[in-house]
Parts: structure tokens; C-alpha cells; sequence
């Protein structure tokens, strides 16, 4: 997911997006301790889209809190 796909989308359903995405992560670790994964570049990827939306999501956090402080 490309950053300007994450931005364009509103607070609630980024938080809802990295909820998904870490228990993807999660089942894939458990998956990567258990038995082999196909692609172990995968939990690479999920990492880093979560650090993704997270970012996004603070921005649009701040700018949000900054625009009623400064109404």
C-alpha cells in the first residue's frame, strides 16, 4: 500500500488497517517459528507497512489536533 493510498483515508479506518495488518503479523510469526514460510520477505513487508500506517496515522493525528487548538 502506497502512502498516498494510506492518506487518503480517514483516522478510523487507518487504525482499523494497522489493527488487521499486526494480527496478520502476529499469525505469520507464529507461522515463521512453527514451520517455514514460503516467503519470509513477507514479514519484512509487514513490518514496514505497519511502521507505514503509523506514521501516516500520527500525521493525520497532529494535524487534526492542531487545527482544533487552533479554532
Amino acid at each position: 500500500m502506497k502512502p498516498k493510498e494510506i492518506r487518503a483515508m480517514s483516522l478510523e479506518e487507518i487504525a482499523q488497517r494497522i489493527r488487521t495488518e499486526e494480527e496478520e503479523l502476529r499469525q505469520l510469526r507464529f507461522q515463521h517459528a512453527v514451520a517455514q514460510l514460503e516467503n519470509p520477505m513477507q514479514l519484512r513487508n509487514k513490518r514496514r507497512l505497519i511502521a507505514r500506517l503509523k506514521t501516516i496515522y500520527n500525521e493525520k493525528l497532529r494535524e487534526a489536533q492542531q487545527a482544533s487548538a487552533s479554532e
